[in-house]
């Protein structure tokens, strides 16, 4: 039994999603963020700087979304490239384009304040806005030139991956202006595992594609 320490909406979400899809079996363990259970001694140690998510596991605690996804794919041997094969390199590196830039300037956006401080922070949300547009195309553009089987409206991590982030990314990157990602969008929305999960979370009947 996998334990995923979770709130709503967070980046636990996309781990959630992975769980479902792969039909693994798991209990959520509710975080009272607003309390302080994130900076709780006990979660410090699954997680030792206090983020989400943390997933208990049969061989571990684990955290770090991307190593997370990493993980369940490769124990499972589904929902990416297998290890040896000729798309597998070309998976890891757009898997870690977006754990590395996608996902940390998402939360630049959205928490301007920690690295720029309250008197910069509009500036920093401004540049983040403009980066986060100029990542997404490049995302977009490589879907459309190169078609991979690993990024397509077929489930994989790195699909559910983006797709949370922009759910996340809505309002300065609307789906509809990157229309390979959004026929993905569209695509993973509508599987058991996203509607499992938009019910479990009240987030709507097109949570990836207009979420808001």
């Amino acid at each position: 039994m996998y334990v995923l320490h979770h709130t709503p909406d967070s980046a636990a979400l996309i781990v959630r999603l992975v769980l479902e899809e792969l039909g693994l079996p798991y209990q959520i363990a509710s975080l009272d963020r607003e309390g302080g259970a994130l900076d709780s001694p006990s979660y410090r140690k699954l997680q030792p700087l206090g983020k989400i998510p943390a997933l208990e596991t049969p061989d571990g605690t684990m955290f770090e979304t991307a190593a997370i996804l990493l993980h369940l794919s490769e124990i499972t041997g589904k929902l990416a490239p297998a290890p040896n094969t000729p798309e597998r390199g070309q998976f890891l590196k757009w898997l870690f384009f977006t754990s590395s830039n996608l996902h940390p300037t998402a939360m630049v956006y959205y928490y301007p304040h920690r690295v720029a401080g309250p008197e910069n922070a509009d500036a920093a949300k401004a540049q983040a806005a403009a980066t986060l547009k100029s990542l997404v195309k490049t995302l977009d553009d490589m879907v459309a030139l190169e078609a991979p089987d690993w990024l397509s409206t077929a489930p994989s991590i790195l699909g559910y991956y983006i797709a949370m982030l922009m759910r996340w990314l809505f309002e300065p990157c609307p789906a509809t202006d990157y229309p390979a990602l959004h026929k993905i969008l569209l695509a993973l929305e509508t599987r058991p595992a996203a509607i499992a999960c938009a019910q479990a979370e009240g987030l709507g009947d097109m949570m990836f594609s207009n979420p808001y």
